[in-house]
């Protein structure tokens, strides 16, 4: 019995099932900075975390390298913020779940986002 699970190999994690994508806004609902809105610049699904435009800040101290052109000093910039602390915000500024539909256009068919509270179409094409 041992031997089996000895012999098991390691595989890396699934990814995580992330409905928020790039260029949402949400709204930060738990942690230091709850209550913050802002756009998503990242979706690391192995983490499952987002990046959010000027949330999470942290300081970070950069040495000045003339080459690349970087003055020294100290810098603010965003850090990951765990995807269930963040809602999407839906027209109104309300926070939603997203839900997710099949909508026919033009004889195509395609699965679209959709705000659970006001069902309003979430993905813009």
């Amino acid at each position: 019995m041992a031997g089996r699970i000895a012999n098991r190999s390691k595989q890396a994690p699934k990814p995580l099932k992330i409905r928020i994508k790039k260029n949402d806004m949400v709204k930060v609902i738990a942690g230091r900075d709850k209550g913050k809105t802002g756009r998503v610049i990242e979706v690391n699904r192995t983490t499952g975390r987002v990046l959010v435009e000027g949330v999470m800040m942290s300081k970070k101290h950069v040495r000045p390298n003339p080459q690349r052109g970087i003055k020294g000093g100290i810098a603010e910039r965003e850090s990951p913020i765990h995807v269930s602390n963040v809602m999407v915000l839906a027209s109104g500024g309300k926070t939603s779940r997203i839900g997710s539909k099949v909508e026919t256009v033009g004889g195509k068919t395609r699965r679209v986002r959709i705000a659970r509270k006001t069902g309003e179409v979430l993905d813009k094409k």
